[in-house]
């Protein structure tokens, strides 16, 4: 990621990404996250100011290197 932010907390004018399973929710036991239906592979965007097109590519980008591929 090159423009999300990876924090927790929400009203910022910054695009934030978080793996909830692992900061919001980690309170919770694998079996309390299957039971409200939350993957451990489940992320919340909290989407900012920056320009639509430039946090879309963002997202791209990741997710293909995420998957093995190339930027």
């Amino acid at each position: 990621m090159r423009l999300f932010s990876y924090q927790a907390n929400v009203g910022d004018s910054r695009s934030l990404i978080i793996n909830s399973p692992k900061t919001t929710h980690g309170e919770l036991t694998p079996d309390e996250l299957a039971l409200a239906d939350i993957p451990p592979e489940t992320i919340r965007l909290s989407l900012g100011l920056e320009d639509a097109n430039d946090l879309i590519a963002d997202l791209e980008q990741a997710f293909a290197r995420s998957l093995g591929g190339k930027e």
